[in-house]
């Protein structure tokens, strides 16, 4: 059965979500308080995809989203929030999560929502051809893993999905909107957002001067290019 950790403190609103997955092929691991997702990650550690809702009794939905991938950065990670500001949104991105939802959402929204992120999260298997060498970057295929210069990069799964996307495509320029399916999914009805805030994330993480990018170069007004 494949597991999703649903954090929200507001039962009724928990109980509606778990009934949806449940329809839908999920089995549902509850949490109301943030110190109680936590424990439920820990005890299942074949968690997948987390829904965090931003307001809680003990601590935000932000700080479980930074104490969940400051242990594991496979899992993948959406942000439930009642309010529609866009430094809610931003916030929930840069501190790791890979999508947001804005209450209230449709039961149908949620649930492609989280079949797009399990397939990119789930252990989608790549094949045996294990490495890309873009030096100073080595890409491993198998594992799923980036080192630059022989060190090795913390990403999220998402992140990682566009650095291959990247590296399989080196000097090209890439429109948002074909991130967004590559990476997303073609069923994927978000904000191309999204992308700009994940490419912001892993600037940090890859750049050796994040504010003038190297690597990741911008194409003003379409998209984003592997600039080795």
């Amino acid at each position: 059965m494949k597991k999703v950790l649903v954090l929200e403190d507001e039962a009724n609103i928990r109980s509606f979500v778990v009934i949806n997955l449940k329809r839908a092929g999920y089995e549902a691991i509850e949490a109301a308080t943030g110190e109680e997702a936590l424990e439920q990650i820990a005890r299942n550690p074949d968690i997948k995809v987390a829904l965090l809702d931003i307001m809680l009794p003990d601590m935000d939905g932000f700080e479980v989203c930074r104490r969940i991938r400051a242990g594991d950065n496979k899992i993948g990670i959406i942000m439930l929030t009642a309010r529609t500001q866009e430094m809610d949104k931003v916030t929930g991105l840069m501190t790791g999560a890979d999508d947001y939802v804005t209450k209230p959402f449709s039961p149908a929204e949620l649930t492609a929502r989280i079949d797009a992120l399990y397939r990119r999260t789930g252990g989608e298997q790549e094949p045996d051809a294990a490495q890309v060498s873009q030096p100073p970057f080595l890409l491993n295929t198998r594992n799923r893993t980036l080192e630059k210069n022989g060190q090795r990069v913390k990403l999220t799964q998402i992140e990682y999905s566009i650095v291959k996307l990247f590296m399989d495509n080196p000097g090209k320029a890439l429109s948002r909107e074909e991130i967004l399916d590559a990476v997303w999914g073609r069923d994927y009805f978000g904000e191309l957002k999204i992308v700009d805030v994940n490419v912001r994330r892993l600037r940090i993480k890859i750049e050796d001067d994040p504010t003038n990018p190297a690597y990741i170069t911008t194409v003003w007004g379409y998209g984003y290019k592997w600039g080795l």
